[in-house]
């Protein structure tokens, strides 16, 4: 099939190359000319693990360009611009509202088009989106047949690849057969896996066939919200524990592993730690906040998953006060910058939360991060700290470590080479990467989280 993606980020440029590596035939348009050359030298311009490989194994398939061709024939349109958030917390449309015109003005007589939204949208966008084809459609005076679909992603970032290419499911609104048919052949490689397994993502054991849910297109976008807004508040959930376990004496990994356990809960997405954050949670708990209060119903679970969330991102700060007791000229280290593991991403990060409370509390911070540093001194210019390139250089003359990103590579750290460049001997776990006894045999403190 044909497919045009608009917008060549984290979710344009993962599901594009997935597409195009089961088969279709891709263009990802982006406006930024620096994105459409790297793609053109098969070059990802964030950091997924698998993505590099899969746009290499695309070949004449994926292709990027600046601008939309003229869409004649048939045609798959995929939606995945950015929705930024709005000051009062909903997701604004102003470039889906600019890259539905722009399709508008490129269809030709008698095309035949399927736009599906794939960005994360308020409620009702499919029906907008497809007023705005159908306005612009008409004052061309030109007879298109254009058809819209809501197709949410549930990537996870650092498995994006794998979510793409082995989903637990995908959902799909639409109000006509036609549409759920379109989309249906688009999938089937996916939906059936008839493909071969690229080398660098291989497809899990025991992977079941992932089921098609088709539906109306609000409750697609409203499925998109209640998700993340689950996820967020599972994570929020066992950080409320972990603060009840502290004062009780309890192990909150211990107390998250045997309700995990239990099939009703699972054990993903209980790892109590800093908090959550990225580009997608606080944007989409917003923005459902915001739809809640738009029909005078508050969305009181929510809104807790919030505060805790706010909260936890200050209890790295608090443990750091119980031992040290003043952090006015102390030398703290944090390891780990990305707001989660195998992701450049920094976006909503907790560590940004950390080191602007830091900073104001009067410490000194230093960084690690095997990947993101990068985007903190691009992004965060504000941010007085000292950017080191491994975590033994971080660790010298430091008061305090504190772990706030998931990295497999902190796992085994050089404890004891760390304790003998730092000034200090405290080690917060703030992710409950490291097991207390072996940091404690490195001469360190171990203050953990909801432990």
């Amino acid at each position: 099939m044909n497919v045009v993606i608009v917008g060549a980020g984290y979710v344009g440029l993962t599901t594009g190359a997935t597409l195009a590596y089961v088969g279709h035939e891709v263009l990802c348009i982006d406006k930024n000319p620096a994105v459409v050359q790297r793609l053109r030298e098969r070059r990802p311009t964030f950091h997924e693990p698998g993505l590099p490989e899969l746009l290499a194994a695309t070949g004449p398939r994926l292709s990027a360009s600046e601008r939309l061709p003229e869409l004649c024939g048939e045609h798959v349109v995929i939606l995945a611009v950015g929705t930024p958030q709005r000051d009062d917390g909903d997701a604004d449309l102003v470039f889906v509202d600019t890259a539905a015109r722009d399709i508008a003005a490129r269809v030709a007589p008698g095309a035949r088009l399927l736009v599906v939204n794939k960005s994360t949208v308020p409620l009702g966008s499919a029906r907008h989106v497809r007023a705005l084809l159908e306005r612009t459609l008409v004052e061309r005076g030109v007879d298109g047949g254009v058809r819209v679909a809501s197709n949410p992603e549930f990537l996870a970032e650092g498995q994006a690849v794998h979510d793409s290419l082995y989903p637990d499911r995908i959902v799909i609104g639409a109000d006509d057969a036609a549409a759920v048919a379109t989309l249906r052949e688009l999938y089937a490689p996916i939906l059936e896996q008839t493909f071969t397994p690229p080398p660098a993502t291989p497809r899990p054991e025991r992977y079941a066939l992932p089921p098609l849910i088709t539906t109306t297109p609000t409750s697609a976008e409203l499925t998109k919200y209640a998700a993340n807004a689950f996820l967020a508040t599972k994570i929020s959930f066992i950080n409320e524990f972990a603060g009840l376990a502290e004062r009780v004496g309890a192990d909150i990994t211990e107390v998250a592993r045997a309700i995990g356990l239990d099939s009703r809960i699972g054990p993903k997405y209980l790892q109590a730690g800093a908090g959550w954050g990225g580009s997608c949670f606080g944007k989409d708990t917003s923005a459902i906040l915001a739809a809640g209060a738009g029909y005078d119903y508050p969305m009181a679970i929510v809104r807790a998953a919030v505060e805790v969330n706010r909260r936890q991102r200050l209890h790295i700060v608090e443990r750091l006060q119980e031992h040290l007791k003043v952090l006015r000229g102390a030398t703290i280290g944090l390891l780990g910058v990305a707001f989660k593991s195998q992701t450049d991403d920094i976006r909503d990060a907790p560590a940004l939360g950390v080191i602007e409370r830091l900073l104001a509390l009067g410490a000194t911070v230093r960084v690690h991060d095997p990947i993101a540093l990068p985007n903190l001194k691009r992004c965060c210019t504000e941010l007085e700290v000292d950017a080191c390139d491994d975590p033994v250089a971080l660790a010298t003359g430091c008061d305090a470590l504190v772990l706030v990103t998931d990295w497999p590579e902190y796992r085994s750290l050089p404890l004891a080479e760390l304790r003998a460049r730092m000034r200090g001997d405290l080690f917060v776990d703030g992710r409950n990467l490291l097991p207390p006894d072996e940091v404690r045999a490195a001469g360190l403190t171990y203050a953990g989280i909801g432990r």
